[in-house]
């Protein structure tokens, strides 16, 4: 349960915020001015009418006891979720005694009880789907066989087209544009190979991404080689790291690790989108396991995904793995208490620790793009016309990635710092370092960079 007196930081409200748009709105939403009828029960519930620009208040109602993140309902018109009623109702929330504690009313009860009603349901039909053996595994052999023979055909193709890239040379690439890298690409998803068709997507922008683009197209064309030779050759490899192949390549695998229960801490939550998908990736770190994860949640094109877990939150639940070697993404299962904030930051490293640990994970996957690395003792500073985390007790430093330098979040971490020493995390790969979350070398609240 959700206790009275526990409370979450405006930060990590903020965080919910589908978009800048609603986070603004929202936050114009967070005083009492425009709310009446507020209150909330120890069983994680906030409701509270608020004015709007009809006869009728807004209806508005947040469920924090849910294990997917808190869940909302509010009877405006908006279609983003959390809509910026529910922000401002949160913020209010959030200001100890703002929003008083007491008995829900019907209409949000009504809808608070149903869904934990259809939740329950869904349960009990998961564990009788469970025990009934689920589909024919004949038909499901099958129809991963033929999926395979279209993925396997789909990765000759892609050598040849390769092999007929270098054997004509790099200047080719940029004389013919972004089209044949397309065209390739939806080969690839004929194929049902996703993976091979998201990389070679990404093999057609680089002769545009500025100077030195014959080294980095050539990098990447090495790296798309080893992943179909990895394919063909799949039989040969290590299960470890065939599984992570696998994944590389596009299949849909299942998270069938042993669960493992711990108080994880919410380090990060962010979302990238393209014009299909939005996918949310929230990094979890164990207390007592010391283990990082990765939830992946996915959203249809211009809505947010459901799952959100505010960063600073801490859980007591269960994760189950994927397989593959050095597979890091995780599956979110049975969780015993609802997200509560929290004094916990992880463990630190180096710079030099951070960078030896990306090179040793390119073991396991060389695939990888980046690790989830805490910093510890660290300074933002600017190196020529880039930016740098020094190490404040050394003489060695990583370069932030170009996306992070034209983040807000990079100011936001100067300003948190004022040139002393803070306690980052992020993402550490062969672009640098994108810092995702900092906090102040006293103690303090985690800060989003996101």
């Amino acid at each position: 349960m959700t206790q009275q007196g526990v409370r979450w930081s405006a930060d990590q409200v903020l965080a919910l915020a589908p978009d800048a748009a609603s986070r603004k709105a929202g936050s114009k939403l967070g005083a009492a001015g425009p709310w009446s009828g507020t209150g909330s029960c120890d069983e994680g519930t906030v409701w509270g009418l608020c004015k709007g620009s009809g006869s009728k208040p807004y209806q508005t109602v947040v469920d924090l006891a849910d294990a997917a993140g808190p869940a909302y309902r509010c009877s405006c018109p908006s279609r983003k979720f959390p809509c910026k009623h529910a922000l401002g109702l949160l913020l209010l929330w959030a200001e100890d005694g703002a929003v008083p504690a007491g008995q829900a009313p019907d209409w949000a009860l009504e809808w608070i009880e149903g869904r934990r009603q259809r939740a329950e349901q869904k349960r009990e039909a998961g564990a009788d789907g469970s025990s009934s053996g689920g589909a024919d595994p004949e038909a499901a052999r099958r129809r991963a066989d033929r999926r395979a023979e279209r993925v396997t055909a789909g990765a000759t193709e892609l050598e040849q087209r390769l092999s007929d890239l270098l054997r004509g040379g790099l200047a080719s690439a940029e004389q013919a544009g972004y089209g044949p890298w397309e065209e390739t690409a939806a080969r690839m998803v004929d194929a049902q190979a996703p993976g091979l068709a998201a990389r070679v997507r990404e093999l057609g922008v680089i002769p545009a991404s500025g100077p030195g683009w014959p080294v980095r197209l050539l990098e990447e064309c090495a790296l798309l080689h080893l992943l179909d030779q990895g394919w063909l050759g799949r039989e040969r490899l290590p299960e470890g790291l065939a599984a992570t192949v696998r994944s590389r390549v596009g299949l849909p695998g299942s998270a069938d690790g042993p669960p493992l229960h711990d108080r994880w801490l919410v380090l990060a939550q962010y979302d990238t989108a393209d014009a299909r998908l939005t996918t949310r990736r929230i990094w979890l770190h164990g207390t007592d396991s010391e283990r990082t994860v990765l939830l992946l949640s996915y959203g249809a094109a211009g809505r947010a995904p459901e799952l959100a877990l505010p960063v600073g939150l801490v859980l007591d639940a269960e994760v189950s793995a994927y397989p593959g070697t050095g597979q890091l993404r995780a599956a979110l299962g049975e969780q015993f208490a609802p997200p509560a904030p929290a004094a916990i930051r992880p463990r630190g490293v180096t710079t030099s620790q951070a960078a030896a640990r990306y090179g040793t994970a390119l073991r396991d996957d060389p695939w990888l793009e980046s690790v989830p690395v805490t910093l510890d003792r660290v300074v933002p500073t600017p190196d020529g016309d880039s930016w740098q985390l020094a190490d404040a007790d050394g003489d060695t430093a990583l370069p932030l990635t170009p996306a992070a330098r034209s983040r807000p979040g990079l100011w936001r971490l100067v300003a948190l710092s004022g040139g002393a020493p803070v306690t980052v995390f992020g993402e550490c790969g062969h672009r640098g370092f994108t810092p995702l979350t900092a906090w102040p070398e006293t103690a303090g609240e985690a800060v989003s960079l996101c």
